[in-house]
């Protein structure tokens, strides 16, 4: 008995020591290594992200653009212009071949966008510009003859008309007023004559002046990828509302290379209404002189003056003009863009600062009527109803300063009527005062005018 107990002791030993030694060599927590490549260095940043789960109206169709895509692409158009145009060879007529005169037809393309069911198409006015036949092409391939309704050269927006037989799918107006700077957008049109092509960007920048130019001003600068062919087209919002007309691309090589701008829609659309109601633009102005030393946020009146003796005095020169209408207005093409998209007689409310003082001032917006072309140091005034119905004219515009020795010379006075400039007939002083100006007549180009004169009579001038 007691070396059984004696075995059994050295046995539980001998268990004891066995399992301490397998723990102590064997039972060790096993790390497992694997070399990965470096991470790149992460910098913290005090960017926030602009989607929050808790959001209510943020939500994945913010960044759908397949509803926009679809709502639109149907709605622009292709368009084709044919232009006539003369070319002179001086020695057909020196070696007696011919006049020295040949024709030939110069076709041009670029995109429209079709605004209502029943055919209207606003396009650019370069697009068409000239045109002797203009063919539209819907984006199932079917093919209309095009009338030009109107045009505003200085906005560069132009009115067509088709005649279908079905309700043509079209793209509504939206606010452009409301759009913000970072907001996606789309732009539909005709590239290089590829059809329906669509590109996405953001807004960039409102009330963008190109190169201070101040005939066409105000364009929404986006950079979705606009090239040769996409003038005319839509910009649109993710609801394929149309926000702009694609008229521009800020380009050294003639093809997109980051920036491209469109009218706003509120300024489209208005010059639309006009054209339909009217037949011209009517241009709205505030009866005021522009501070143009004044480099602050705002605009500054330099002077106020209102034309055909209207009596506001609601504004003073020396105050700065903060908004128009709750429009946030930072710089003078702000402004101007307010104003090309109301008429003549809208109310508009101003906020300005005088002295220092935020006042809000109701003001009636004035017609302008009265245009200086200052290449011919001449004033035009638009002709009344009753000068129009005198002289049997569609349109003209009535000299009522005339600071030019050459037509002083020849006996052009105050009252005489431009009906042409370089044999172009003009419906109104704006039209002739551009024609005249677009003439670079200080470059040695002739200008060419006919008018009509204190009797009745029509003359024809040469200037150079």
């Amino acid at each position: 008995m007691k070396k059984f107990f004696s075995l059994l002791g050295m046995a539980i030993l001998g268990g004891t020591l066995t399992l301490g030694g397998y723990k102590l060599l064997f039972n060790d927590t096993v790390v497992v290594e694997r070399t990965l490549p470096n991470s790149a260095q992460t910098v913290q940043t005090n960017f926030n992200t602009a989607y929050e789960p808790s959001s209510p109206t943020l939500n994945a169709a913010t960044i759908d653009f397949t509803l926009a895509a679809e709502k639109t692409v149907n709605s622009v158009v292709h368009v084709k212009n044919t232009t006539v145009r003369t070319q002179t060879n001086p020695l057909d007529i020196f070696f007696g071949n011919g006049s020295g005169e040949r024709q030939f037809e110069q076709v041009g393309t670029g995109s429209g966008v079709i605004i209502s069911s029943d055919g209207y198409i606003v396009t650019n006015n370069h697009v068409i510009d000239n045109a002797s036949d203009i063919q539209i092409t819907l984006n199932n391939q079917k093919k209309y003859k095009a009338e030009l309704i109107g045009a505003d050269a200085s906005n560069d927006i132009a009115l067509l008309k088709i005649e279908a037989d079905i309700d043509l799918p079209y793209t509504p107006f939206a606010n452009s007023d409301n759009i913000k700077i970072g907001e996606w957008v789309l732009a539909v049109g005709n590239p290089y004559n590829l059809t329906s092509t669509v590109t996405a960007g953001i807004v960039s920048a409102k009330g963008r002046d190109l190169e201070g130019n101040r005939n066409i001003e105000s364009f929404i600068q986006t950079d979705a990828a606009v090239n040769p062919g996409n003038s005319g087209g839509a910009l649109v919002n993710i609801r394929g509302e149309l926000v702009g007309i694609n008229t521009a691309i800020s380009s050294k090589t003639g093809s997109f290379v980051g920036y491209s701008f469109a009218v706003p829609s509120n300024i489209a659309k208005k010059i639309v209404d006009d054209l339909l109601e009217f037949g011209t633009v009517q241009e709205a102005i505030l009866g005021i002189a522009i501070d143009q030393n004044y480099d602050d946020e705002g605009v500054k009146i330099g002077d106020v003056f209102y034309e055909e003796g209207a009596n506001n005095s609601e504004l003073k020169k020396g105050d700065v003009i903060k908004k128009i209408n709750n429009v946030k207005i930072s710089k003078f093409s702000e402004l101007k863009g307010q104003l090309t998209s109301k008429r003549p007689g809208d109310n508009v409310n101003v906020l300005i600062d005088r002295d220092g003082e935020l006042l809000t001032k109701t003001v009636v917006l004035n017609k302008k009527s009265t245009f200086i072309a200052s290449s011919l140091g001449i004033s035009l005034k638009d002709l009344s109803e009753k000068e129009l119905k005198k002289y049997d004219l569609k349109g003209g515009a009535k000299i009522i300063e005339n600071a030019n020795r050459t037509l002083s010379y020849y006996g052009v006075k105050r009252g005489f009527i431009v009906t042409k400039v370089n044999k172009k007939p003009v419906l109104n002083a704006s039209e002739a005062k551009r024609a005249i100006d677009n003439s670079n007549i200080s470059n040695g180009n002739p200008l060419y005018l006919e008018v009509i004169n204190l009797n009745g009579e029509t003359e024809r001038y040469a200037i150079r």
